[in-house]
């Protein structure tokens, strides 16, 4: 007599696991990876790991420049009166020396009018700034 056995896929049909428990699949079997599978029936786990934040995350600039702290004339201009007043420039406010250095500036740029002679010491300035400072009888010390 010839016993017709059906195949394991026909056996396992409405099986849920067909045949191999819980472990069968790899990452798929716990939703991948990362916050995959956190939805649906995970629901309760959600507050955990929502605001983890997995792998890699921005970049390093490796051509990055030291940020240069600018100053403008009209702001020398503007602020001279300040800084005699507190001691970190010396004169009066039509004949000034500053040291922008010791502020914390490290360029001068040129924007403004100068109407005073002033003599300030910075770092870096651009040429129109030296030129603007030089036409009002002043003078710039460049690389202190």
């Amino acid at each position: 007599m010839v016993v017709h056995k059906r195949r394991k896929v026909q056996r396992q049909r409405g099986s849920r696991t067909h045949g191999w428990g819980r472990l069968h699949r790899g990452s798929g079997n716990k939703g991948g990876a990362g916050n995959a599978g956190s939805g649906k029936k995970a629901d309760a786990k959600k507050p955990s790991f929502r605001f983890r934040v997995f792998g890699k995350h921005g970049f390093i600039p490796h051509n990055h420049q030291a940020f240069e702290h600018t100053i403008n004339l009209k702001d020398v201009e503007m602020h001279m009166s300040q800084w005699i007043a507190g001691k970190h420039a010396t004169g009066t406010n039509t004949t000034a020396t500053i040291d922008l250095t010791k502020l914390g500036y490290t360029k001068l740029l040129s924007e403004g009018r100068v109407t005073s002679k002033l003599t300030i010491t910075i770092a870096s300035a651009s040429k129109r700034a030296v030129e603007k400072v030089k036409a009002a009888g002043g003078t710039v010390t460049v690389g202190a």
